[in-house]
């Protein structure tokens, strides 16, 4: 496979760190590695693949002779992507800063590849939910088009950042221990209000909008229809932050235009590359975030009727949030271009 040079904006966050992480277990075809961060992470030292990278501050000139720049997320997309296109890079960008502009691919390989193609500079890496949820969705689809989604999610704190697993720790520490419990991050460190998440719900994630539904859950509505090419399927999601660290949950119900059955499901779910059919009620089997948490596939389980429509099911997924959800789509999204001779 050939080799380019590549660089990795956002080096030292929780999804750079993973990125590094899968370059190393998936041995990318890099050349040379360049690690970009914010000012205060510059001259951090890093090791990939035996050899010790200096990570520098990343600045409009730091895409020189790049070609793949895998950027980790955050707001210094809207700063970097743009020099680094116009350096002749492809930039695959993990924020959510292009993701429903009509000119950039929303991608999860496995679900909509065509897409790579057709870039312009830019292909936007979804939202950690959607690209689970879509895993599932699009099989199903494949089988007998789907009228409607409802989905509630069961979001790992790790969403939240470094920071949230933090809080978490400590406060579970402090109830423990009989000490006040201080919560400073969740539901989200810029919003006026924290609420403790150890032992708790928060039904909350990211800013209410003018409909009432969270950007979190608007971001999984828009953003699965566009992967999916479907403008018209009616979606309503609910998405809740739960006190666990790592991989996200899901409760899917969808609706068909006709008959899918229990079989013809799970036989579309076991087909389908890196989903994995781990459902087995007589031996209480099913898909955890204590299971998924570090895999590189989404697990699907719980498949079965929804008797209260004609035509519906019901099923639960677990995807790590940071690989698939992240990092790992990503990288794929890079992998799918040198292996078919997009990087030209």
């Amino acid at each position: 496979m050939k080799k380019y040079n590549t660089a990795l904006l956002g080096a030292t966050g929780a999804v750079g760190q993973e990125f590094l992480k899968l370059i190393e277990e998936r041995d990318f075809p890099f050349d040379n590695l360049k690690l970009l961060a914010s000012k205060r992470s510059a001259g951090t030292k890093i090791t990939v693949k035996g050899k010790e990278y200096v990570v520098e501050e990343a600045t409009e000139d730091s895409f020189k002779d790049v070609k793949i720049a895998l950027f980790a997320g955050g707001s210094a997309s809207k700063t970097f992507a743009e020099p680094a296109v116009k350096a002749g890079a492809v930039v695959i960008d993990n924020s959510s800063t292009f993701r429903m502009d009509p000119e950039v691919p929303l991608v999860v390989p496995e679900v909509n590849p065509e897409a790579i193609a057709k870039h312009k500079g830019i292909i936007a890496n979804p939202n950690c939910s959607t690209i689970i949820m879509v895993m599932a969705l699009k099989p199903l689809h494949d089988v007998k088009k789907i009228k409607r989604v409802v989905v509630s999610t069961y979001q790992a704190v790790s969403g939240g950042g470094k920071e949230a697993m933090a809080e978490l720790e400590q406060q579970v520490d402090d109830i423990v221990n009989g000490r006040p419990v201080k919560a400073e991050i969740l539901p989200g460190a810029s919003l006026a209000k924290h609420y403790q998440i150890a032992f708790n719900l928060i039904p909350q994630i990211d800013v209410f909008k003018e409909n009432l539904y969270t950007k979190e859950e608007m971001k999984m509505i828009d953003e699965t229809r566009k992967i999916m090419s479907a403008p018209d399927m009616r979606i309503t999601a609910t998405t809740v932050r739960v006190p666990v660290y790592r991989s996200h949950a899901e409760s899917v119900n969808v609706e068909f235009e006709g008959e899918v059955t229990e079989e013809a499901a799970k036989k579309a779910f076991a087909a389908f590359p890196g989903l994995v059919v781990n459902d087995n009620p007589d031996e209480m089997e099913y898909p955890m975030p204590l299971f998924t948490s570090g895999k590189d596939d989404v697990e699907v389980g719980r498949i079965r009727k929804d008797y209260s429509v004609d035509h519906g099911l019901n099923f639960w997924l677990c995807g790590d949030q940071i690989r698939k959800g992240a990092a790992l789509n990503a990288l794929q999204i890079a992998e799918y271009m040198i292996k078919n001779d997009l990087l030209k």
